[in-house]
């Protein structure tokens, strides 16, 4: 077998009819906002820990829409709460209230 220096990755298509949605609705009935964010990444951008970490608010939305909250919150785990992205949200999204309603919403 030759070796050509690349392989073929597993699809990473997620079908969104084969999981449960209910915490997600629920977030987005307590929390408005997360539906408002349009991910253009200014809070992963600002955040002292992004750098040092795989923290990134951008991403745990799209995580949590896509059913996959174990991955969305153990990124959760590396906020500091120092506020920056609440800062520089083009939106006026309260990321401090965002992540604070995810972690509520996701606690088991």
């Amino acid at each position: 077998m030759i070796d050509f220096g690349y392989g073929i990755s597993p699809s990473s298509a997620i079908n969104l009819d084969r999981f449960d949605r209910t915490d997600f609705e629920t977030l987005c009935r307590e929390e408005p906002d997360v539906l408002k964010c349009m991910a253009c990444g200014s809070c992963a951008a600002s955040c002292p820990t992004a750098g040092h970490s795989d923290m990134n608010l951008r991403k745990v939305i799209l995580l949590l829409g896509r059913g996959r909250e174990d991955e969305a919150l153990g990124m959760l785990s590396h906020c500091m709460f120092c506020g920056k992205c609440l800062l520089v949200c083009p939106r006026g999204i309260n990321t401090r209230h965002l992540i604070l309603s995810i972690i509520k919403t996701y606690q088991k």
